[in-house]
C-alpha cells in the first residue's frame, strides 16, 4: 500500500509516518518500491505503526517505544517484562499527577489571594500575583 493508504488505515499523518521511518521504527527497502520509486508499505508495516501508536497511547515516549519494539522483535516482550515497564510508567504518572495537583492548589490559592487581597494602587495596574514574587 502507498503512504496515503497507510495513513488512512493507521490514523497517522503522512508526516508522522515519514518521521517514524526516519527514526527507524519502520523501513522500506529498495525492493519494496514501485517502478516510479513510490514506497510500497507492507501490512506488517501497518501492524508495526499501530503497535507504536498503541504504545504512545499508553504514554510511552518514542525512545521507550523503540526499546519495546526491540523487545518484541527479540520475542522478549513477555507479560512479566511488559507489566514491570507499565508499573514503572504508572509510578511516573502518579508522581506527575501529584505535581499537577500541587500546582492546581497553588494556583487556586493565588486566585483566592488575588480576589481577596489584591489592592493595586490603580485599578488598571497589573495584578501583583503575576509580577511579584512577594505577593501575600
Amino acid at each position: 500500500m502507498l503512504i496515503g493508504e497507510l495513513s488512512k488505515r493507521s490514523g497517522l499523518s503522512r508526516d508522522t509516518i515519514r518521521f517514524y521511518e526516519k527514526q527507524g521504527f519502520i523501513s522500506v527497502g529498495r525492493k519494496q518500491r514501485r517502478d516510479n520509486n513510490y514506497k510500497e508499505y507492507s501490512p506488517q508495516m501497518l501492524d508495526r505503526l499501530l503497535t507504536v501508536k498503541r504504545m504512545k497511547a499508553f504514554g510511552f515516549t518514542l525512545n521507550e517505544a523503540k526499546e519495546l519494539l526491540v523487545m518484541i522483535d527479540g520475542n522478549q516482550a513477555t507479560c512479566s517484562n511488559v507489566s514491570t515497564l507499565i508499573e514503572q510508567k504508572v509510578a511516573v504518572l502518579d508522581e506527575r499527577i501529584m505535581e499537577m495537583i500541587s500546582l492546581r492548589n497553588q494556583m487556586l490559592s493565588g486566585v483566592k489571594k488575588c480576589i481577596n487581597c489584591c489592592n493595586p494602587e490603580k485599578s488598571e495596574d497589573n495584578c501583583p500575583i503575576l509580577i511579584s514574587d512577594h505577593f501575600e
